[in-house]
């Protein structure tokens, strides 16, 4: 399995923010902490906010901050919302129609059970579980 880099980008925002819940964190800031474009941050950062993980504010004192306590917001439910739209296989997606062995395939099944196990075991962990540490976030 590979997660796209928006998701592991999203995933390491969350890890720096769950580092220091309370504060706001802006992309500019997160952008040049991990060396990723700015752009492609705000674009994760506005499916985070339409997903609820996240919200965001305007203004001098602005930027994001999480909307619920690291210890509740579930990694499983991080992965899905972040790699919404990204199918496992060609056959999941939207174009599936050129599969010449669909009705017959067994595979699908037991990869969509994979898929939905993958997602149950990273549920079991949360964003405190894997929040960086405070030395490495200065």
């Amino acid at each position: 399995m590979n997660l796209t880099s928006f998701t592991d980008y999203g995933l390491r925002m969350l890890m720096r923010m769950a580092s220091a819940p309370g504060q706001a964190f802006s992309t500019a800031d997160l952008a040049e902490e991990f060396e990723l474009s700015r752009n492609h941050l705000t674009k994760i950062m506005q499916r985070l906010a339409q997903g609820g993980i996240v919200e965001t504010r305007r203004g001098v004192n602005g930027g994001a901050v999480l909307r619920s306590n690291p210890a509740k917001i579930r990694l499983g439910d991080v992965v899905r919302l972040l790699e919404q739209g990204q199918a496992l296989v060609e056959c999941f997606g939207p174009a599936a129609g050129g599969c010449t062995i669909e009705g017959c395939c067994r595979l699908k099944s037991r990869l969509r059970q994979a898929e939905a196990r993958f997602i149950e075991d990273l549920n079991r962990s949360t964003l405190a579980d894997i929040a960086l540490p405070q030395h490495a976030t200065a």
